[in-house]
């Protein structure tokens, strides 16, 4: 079972923007997907069932400057149950008035990550086995944090060997942010900030109407969703500062 919906969503700027929330309650999986006004195409997806949230951005090169026509960076994080809706609530929604613009009741700020090590995606299947799929053009630019693979190794059938092996440490030495560096060939840290702009983060329950005595009357039911805003800072290792000129 499958459903998607399509929300307007206001920018700071006055700026409209599209988003896509599909959800496939066989894989309990959700896919959010929206393209931001410079032209940088995001999808999150959230994979209930290992604790696992996938952004991937494709961001627009600069080809006068060198850079091929995008690249793209997948960014794989634990998710905190409870951050967003399951996937089987948001099947249930239905589309009201498509064209109204949306506004986000919670702003639920910034949160950092800084990301330590590439994922090698041939042996992702430990991770997520979307990972495979989702991040097949960044076979060299996906990244994880090994806070997260020992989150993950306390779930049950999983083990630390297994998700280490799908993984590999940048280089200890480097400390030198890409906004420092002045060399276009070398290493550096580079940082991709992104945020959700709308998206449903909870359930609302209402309490049975008053003058009703049955018993169904005296539980709450679920009456609605209540809708944030979150956004994300990743750092992470680049071999090369020609592949972070955003971070100048």
């Amino acid at each position: 079972m499958c459903r998607q919906l399509t929300v307007l969503r206001l920018l700071i700027g006055g700026e409209v923007i599209q988003e896509s929330i599909t959800s496939n309650v066989s894989e309990d999986v959700i896919t959010l997907e929206f393209q931001k006004t410079d032209g940088t195409l995001i999808t999150q997806i959230i994979d209930f069932r290992n604790e696992v949230r996938i952004l991937k951005a494709l961001v627009l090169g600069e080809e006068e400057r060198g850079q091929s026509l995008y690249q793209v960076m997948c960014f794989v994080t634990k998710f905190i149950k409870g951050d967003f809706i399951s996937s089987d609530a948001m099947a249930k929604l239905r589309q009201k008035n498509p064209s109204t613009i949306r506004i986000p009741e919670e702003d639920k700020g910034k949160e950092a990550f800084i990301m330590t090590s590439w994922v090698h995606l041939n042996r992702s299947m430990a991770i997520s086995r979307h990972l495979m799929t989702v991040c097949s053009e960044a076979l060299d630019a996906t990244y994880i944090r090994n806070v997260d693979l020992k989150a993950w190794a306390e779930l049950p059938g999983s083990s630390i060997s297994n998700l280490e092996a799908a993984t590999e440490k940048f280089p200890d030495t480097l400390t030198s942010r890409c906004s420092e560096v002045t060399s276009l060939w070398a290493p550096c840290l580079c940082s991709l900030e992104t945020c959700i702009g709308w998206y449903p983060c909870g359930l609302k329950y209402c309490k049975g109407k008053q003058g009703d005595s049955s018993a169904a009357a005296q539980t709450n039911y679920r009456c609605g969703i209540k809708t944030c805003r979150k956004c994300s800072q990743f750092t992470y290792y680049v071999r090369q500062k020609q592949l972070c000129l955003w971070d100048e």
